[in-house]
């Protein structure tokens, strides 16, 4: 086969133009929210989210204070805002880890095939043995807690998802007749694996990213609630929840306003991956 006859069946991604509806705006709005509550949290906290105040401990909503305060007195909406960025770039850190050492793995698996495959899945079948959470706490025992230790620890544990779905892309482009003419004229490895195969398996992989990023702020959020994660007083959604517990009866909305705030985020992620598929679908 030449190359003339080759190029026809490459198979690069299109940029779809994709008609954003309300159902899909409502979610980026929140996620454009989210970003500036990162970006300048001072800016939308009204108070300071360390700063006491013995006297308005376990306040409920108010004007002054529309998620109430905490059992010292701190304002919530504060701590929540303030929160959302040790949770975030958690999870940021987190899906960076599993995206590059996945794809890297699952590209190798799939394009080197055999004893490289057969060592690369296996370390993947013994990382998607183990549960998620778990490989998380063990990982974090032996780095020390902390929201980076956490992060990493994530991330560790979803090295093997996006490794899987990275390989089985692979393959699906490796033996296409385009890639073989490019061997067959001169191309090496590295030219093959990120000009020619790595491109047209990109799409799903960060696809899963997106979904993958819910996930994360998920786990993040838990580990911190179990003590693994963020430690007081640094606001972090899940170390909100889990001091707002022992109050719930007395006060709900310490437990409530860090959860809908998780919950929102994870949602709006969700339609942002299914975005994201269908532009580079």
């Amino acid at each position: 086969m030449t190359l003339t006859e080759a190029l026809p069946a490459i198979r690069i991604p299109r940029i779809r133009r994709i008609d954003v509806g309300i159902a899909d705006l409502v979610p980026l709005l929140f996620l454009a929210l989210v970003a500036a509550m990162i970006v300048a949290p001072g800016a939308i906290a009204p108070y300071d989210p360390l700063q006491e105040n013995p006297e308005l401990p376990l306040a409920g909503p108010s004007l002054a204070h529309p998620f109430g305060t905490d059992y010292i007195g701190r304002d919530l909406l504060s701590r929540v805002v303030a929160g959302t960025g040790a949770t975030i770039a958690g999870s940021f850190i987190a899906v960076v880890i599993g995206l590059v050492v996945g794809t890297i793995l699952g590209l190798l698996a799939a394009y080197f095939g055999r004893a490289t495959d057969s060592v690369i899945s296996r370390i993947v079948d013994v990382l998607l043995s183990i549960p998620t959470l778990l490989l998380s706490i063990t990982i974090i025992v032996a780095l020390g807690f902390g929201t980076v230790n956490a992060a990493i620890a994530v991330g560790v544990s979803s090295i093997a998802v996006f490794a899987r779905l990275a390989r089985s892309e692979v393959l699906e482009i490796r033996n296409l007749p385009f890639v073989e003419a490019s061997e067959h004229l001169g191309a090496g490895h590295l030219a093959l694996l990120f000009r020619h195969v790595l491109p047209n398996s990109y799409s799903a992989v960060l696809s899963l990213a997106a979904l993958q990023f819910g996930t994360a702020i998920l786990a993040i959020a838990s580990l911190s609630f179990l003590g693994y994660g963020a430690q007081p007083p640094e606001p972090e959604w899940g170390l909100l929840i889990s001091e707002g517990r022992n109050y719930i009866n007395s006060a709900p909305g310490l437990v409530f306003f860090p959860s809908i705030a998780i919950v929102l985020t994870v949602m709006s992620l969700s339609r942002l991956a299914h975005l994201v598929r269908m532009k580079i679908g």
